[in-house]
């Protein structure tokens, strides 16, 4: 008798089974819903190999700095050129966490795009650390030489490895000094003063060379630590102190250009593979597109932040060539230290490119 149930029971459900596995799979061959390499559902393939998806970017700065709107306009190009099959969904503020964790998030597959600068990624990738040496670039010409040229390409083939993909650079820009406590002209003034710095030992260093003492955070508890003066100041472009507000806590700016921070574009690798190459030319060409789009309005900005943080009270100081000279050969140490540390070939070949557009 229970053979009997059993084959009988086998007999009903096995073709109802079978039947239900054919459509499912008849379905997925004909635009039905399927599951992404990282786990987002995905909806009606076209004939053209572009499926509707909606794609994360989140970002930890505000809405209005232009790498907000520059991802504004990543989102309008995405959309126009894929028809609009492929939406993004942008996220502002760190509100998908900060540089470090939503870059994990793109290597675990939960999120698919962030920008963030290059010194966090120095843990995983250090070739990016050459862009964190003080004094390396002049110019936003020299820098771009650099990033959009061969060293930078080669610094962007190391990430796969690491479950990323990188389509370029974008525009953090040059970075300068605001404190609470005084103007800093001189090499003098860095002394003793507490300085929060990025996550990256190249900055450290550099810092404690100047005689400050650096104190990494994370960029979104800057503003609090500097309201309560847990630190006397920070470093950053002219564009992100103003659309941060730290003017409201900070009362001298100084021009030192110290470094120049790229932003780079990353793709969560798993999430890439997922695509067809029709996905992957669109959102590439957006990438680079919406990036030019974000220089330019980042030089726009810088240029009107420095007036408009004069206007809202700062102490705006200028670097003499004589102190910049002092201050570059107090770090140069560093510099030294680093370029053989990150690699010295690809370094020297950082040199022979700025070479060409000095």
């Amino acid at each position: 008798m229970k053979r009997w149930i059993t084959g009988m029971v086998i007999s009903l459900v096995f073709p109802a089974l079978l039947a239900a596995g054919c459509a499912s799979g008849g379905n997925a061959g004909n635009g039905g819903s399927s599951m992404a390499a990282n786990g987002a559902t995905t909806d009606g393939e076209s004939s053209s190999g572009i499926q509707e998806r909606t794609i994360k970017v989140g970002i930890g700065l505000n809405e209005d700095h232009p790498e907000g709107q520059g991802i504004i306009k990543f989102k309008e190009l995405v959309e126009q050129k894929s028809g609009g099959k492929m939406k993004v969904q942008n996220f502002f503020s760190a509100s998908l966490g900060d540089d470090q964790k939503m870059t994990e998030a793109l290597q675990a597959g939960l999120q698919e795009i962030t920008i963030p600068s290059t010194s966090p990624l120095v843990g995983m990738v250090e070739e990016f650390g050459l862009f964190d040496l003080p004094f390396v670039f002049s110019t936003e010409e020299e820098a771009y030489a650099v990033l959009d040229g061969p060293v930078g390409q080669k610094i962007l083939e190391k990430l796969p490895e690491h479950g990323l993909i990188g389509l370029g650079y974008w525009e953090n820009g040059f970075r300068n000094l605001t404190n609470s406590s005084r103007p800093v002209r001189t090499l003098e003034d860095f002394q003793g003063l507490k300085i929060r710095t990025m996550q990256t030992e190249v900055h450290l260093e550099a810092f404690k060379a100047l005689g400050t003492n650096p104190t990494p955070m994370a960029f979104s508890e800057v503003f609090s630590a500097l309201e309560n003066k847990t630190v006397d100041g920070q470093e950053n472009p002219l564009a992100t102190i103003k659309s941060n507000k730290f003017y409201e806590v900070q009362d001298y700016l100084s021009l030192t250009k110290h470094v120049y921070t790229p932003f780079v574009f990353l793709v969560s690798k798993s999430f890439w593979d997922g695509l067809s190459p029709e996905e992957q030319t669109i959102l590439r060409e957006a990438a680079v597109e919406a990036g030019q789009y974000q220089r330019d309005l980042n030089r726009q900005e810088n240029e009107k932040a420095r007036a408009d943080l004069k206007a809202a009270g700062m102490n705006v100081n200028e670097i003499s060539d004589q102190d910049r000279q002092k201050i570059k050969q107090a770090v140069q140490p560093v510099v030294d230290r680093f370029a053989k540390e990150i690699g010295q070939e690809l370094y020297q070949e950082m040199q022979s490119e700025l070479e060409k557009v000095k």
